[in-house]
C-alpha cells in the first residue's frame, strides 16, 4: 500500500466562484481557449457534458500529459466536482489520483486526493501549481475587474449629474 496524501490550494477569485463553477461544470469545452498553454484538449469519451459517470480525456500541462477522469460526484448546492483519474499518466505514479474543485463565494478550490505508488514518488506539487495557473488564467480571460474599471474611467471622463445640472441652470 503507497502513501497516501491531500493537497489543497484555495484562491480568491474576483469573478466569484458561480463563474468558476460554470466553467468546469457545464462549459468546460471552452476551457482550452481560455487557457491554450495549460489545456490543449478537451475531450468528452462516454456520456453527456459533465454528468455523473462522464469520461473525459484532457491533454494538459504543455508536457503532453493525459489525464483520462470520471466524473464522480457533482454537488449544486457546494458547486463541487469529484475527478477520479482512472487512466493515462498520473496513474503511473500514483494507485488513484482524485481532482476535487470547488467554489464558493469568491474562492475557488482544488484539492488533489491522491495515493503514491511508493515513498519515492514526489508529492504533485506541479499539478497543484498547475491548477493555480489555470485558475488565473479563467479569471484573466473573463476579465474580472473590469467592471470596477470601467466604473472609475466613466468617473474620470464623464461629468456627474450634479455638474451637468449646474451647467443647464446657468444657460
Amino acid at each position: 500500500m503507497g502513501v497516501k496524501g491531500k493537497l489543497i490550494a484555495s484562491m480568491e477569485v474576483k469573478c466569484g466562484g458561480h463563474m468558476f463553477h460554470d466553467i468546469f461544470h457545464t462549459n468546460t469545452h471552452h476551457v482550452p481557449n481560455i487557457t491554450p498553454s495549460n489545456i490543449s484538449h478537451f475531450q468528452i469519451h462516454e456520456g453527456e457534458t459533465l454528468k455523473i459517470g462522464s469520461v473525459v480525456r484532457k491533454y494538459e500541462d504543455g508536457k503532453e500529459m493525459f489525464a483520462k477522469e470520471v466524473i464522480e460526484d457533482f454537488d449544486p448546492q457546494k458547486k463541487s466536482i469529484i475527478w477520479k483519474v482512472i487512466d493515462e499518466d498520473l496513474l503511473e505514479l500514483y494507485n488513484s489520483f482524485t481532482v476535487i474543485s470547488s467554489c464558493e463565494h469568491q474562492w475557488a478550490t482544488f484539492t488533489l486526493a491522491y495515493e503514491k505508488k511508493s515513498e519515492e514518488k514526489p508529492e504533485p506539487l506541479g499539478l497543484l501549481a498547475y491548477f493555480i495557473e489555470v485558475t488565473k488564467d479563467i479569471e484573466g480571460h473573463h476579465k474580472c475587474d473590469k467592471l470596477s474599471r470601467m466604473s472609475s474611467l466613466r468617473n474620470w471622463f464623464l461629468p456627474k449629474s450634479d455638474d451637468l445640472l449646474d451647467r443647464t441652470s446657468q444657460m
